[in-house]
């Protein structure tokens, strides 16, 4: 598989890459559940950095990672809100956006966007990095592995001499369910 970029000297790139394998998975998680160790663990990842940007460690804050952390799914702020008001009501809709917005500083959360233009966030505690296939029809969604994209990010990385630390990467179209529904034709 070819791929050719614009770079921004304006010169366009070609990068070949072997293709991605035929079958994509519905979710990937690589631990089912998440245990309480690994709990305590992003616990100390959040409570270092709040301690470096001169923050509070608190109860509230606490909660927001567990719950966070015991979901599978990419939640907007107000789903998380929702989850977290059934563990403890006091917690207002600004703590949890901010937390959200800490968890994402210390590397525990990242924010994805998906055709709706919600904000979501989803956990990368021991996560292996993945991508989204997302439906523009009804917003579903599909992650999956690809060691190209990595390969593909570290060899742009060299070319203009950066460091890569992290990447983004989505495909958007019209899942099968969404097809059949509209009577669209099938990819080839």
């Amino acid at each position: 598989m070819n791929f050719i970029f614009k770079m921004p000297d304006g010169i366009l790139t070609t990068f070949h890459l072997t293709p991605p394998p035929a079958m994509l998975q519905k979710r990937i998680d690589d631990q089912p559940t998440i245990s309480r160790q690994m709990v305590r663990e992003a616990q100390d990842i959040l409570h270092q950095h709040l301690k470096r940007v001169g923050l509070k460690q608190t109860g509230q804050r606490d909660a927001i990672l567990r719950t966070f952390l015991e979901t599978r799914d990419h939640l907007s702020t107000d789903e998380l809100h929702r989850l977290v008001l059934k563990k403890d009501a006091r917690i207002g809709y600004t703590t949890v956006y901010r937390t959200l917005k800490l968890l994402s500083e210390c590397g525990l959360a990242s924010e994805v966007a998906f055709h709706d233009g919600i904000a979501r966030y989803e956990h990368q505690y021991n996560r292996r990095s993945h991508h989204h296939m997302v439906c523009t029809d009804c917003g579903s969604s599909v992650e999956f592995f690809s060691q190209e994209v990595g390969q593909l990010e570290q060899e742009i990385g060299r070319k203009y001499h950066y460091l890569t630390t992290r990447h983004t990467f989505q495909i958007y179209g019209v899942c099968e369910e969404c097809r059949k529904k509209n009577h669209r034709p099938s990819p080839v």
